[in-house]
């Protein structure tokens, strides 16, 4: 197993989740600082968006449209040029909880999921659902019995969508059909102890995987081989994303604080980087 180490890039953020690399810009969604951000290389940010209801996940459709998870209102916002958001999907009438992340396939089919429960007030733990966006609007439930789904990636010849089960320790995988609907449930890895939040793949369909609760990023084979780790330094691991000009940068989105923090606005939250030897594969 191969430990690397990371640098600062950028800092100075509440909370971040998110992560995409885009046309030379890293996005993400400063989710309690309810503003989306694409930085430059050099880590100069530019305000692309703010959603009072908290940011989330973030999908570049085939149109070239950008569409942003909006979580407290359960709804799918779509980002103007001019940078003003509309409606793209209202998800408030078939999902009770806060919807989180998602990932966008080839064919502009968006994938959402939800808490299943009020996290922020302390209810017990439920499963919860995935919901297939599609670019028509049709909305529909694909998956159930899903435990704190969280980030999502679709695999390079679409046809596999692999989403982290956050609290049950868990990268699970489905066979996506031709219209978007999902079978064969099974497990893509089995994380034993690692707390799965933020994922993304490489170009040999290995998953990064930020461990939250065990403040490292991790890249792991089908099977749970467990081939490179990155230490947060103390720090939670909440997301990350490859880029860069080469596709070879890792982006880690850490947490420094307690989570208490959060509600009070205080800064804690920064992103680092590590080079790696396997690029980008373009998904989330």
């Amino acid at each position: 197993m191969k430990q690397l180490t990371t640098k600062p890039f950028a800092d100075d953020f509440i909370f971040l989740e998110g992560p995409r690399w885009h046309e030379g810009k890293l996005w993400v969604s400063d989710m309690y600082g309810k503003t989306v951000y694409a930085l430059n290389p050099q880590g100069e940010r530019e305000v692309m968006a703010e959603l009072p209801k908290r940011p989330s996940g973030i999908n570049f459709l085939p149109d070239g449209s950008i569409v942003i998870v909006s979580m407290g209102d359960r709804k799918l916002m779509r980002l103007a040029e001019d940078g003003s958001l509309s409606v793209y999907a209202d998800l408030s009438g078939i999902l009770k909880y806060d919807i989180n992340d998602c990932v966008c396939a080839s064919n502009g089919d968006i994938y959402v999921g939800t808490f299943g429960y009020d996290v922020f007030a302390g209810e017990e733990a439920r499963p919860a659902t995935l919901t297939l966006v599609k670019p028509d609007g049709t909305m529909k439930t694909v998956a159930e019995d899903v435990h704190f789904p969280n980030g999502a990636v679709i695999t390079q010849d679409g046809t596999t969508l692999i989403v982290a089960e956050t609290f049950v320790g868990k990268l699970t995988a489905f066979t996506i059909a031709k219209d978007g609907s999902l079978s064969d449930r099974r497990i893509f890895a089995d994380l034993d102890e690692y707390t799965p939040d933020g994922i993304c793949l490489d170009a040999e369909g290995a998953v990064w995987v930020s461990a939250f609760e065990n403040g490292v990023f991790i890249r792991v084979l089908e099977g749970g081989e467990i081939t490179h780790t990155v230490d947060a330094g103390g720090r939670r691991a909440v997301a990350c994303n490859l880029g860069g000009t080469d596709g070879k940068t890792l982006y880690c989105l850490m947490y420094a604080g307690d989570m208490g923090d959060i509600s009070k606005g205080k800064r804690n939250a920064l992103i680092e980087t590590t080079r790696v030897d396997v690029g980008a594969a373009g998904s989330p």
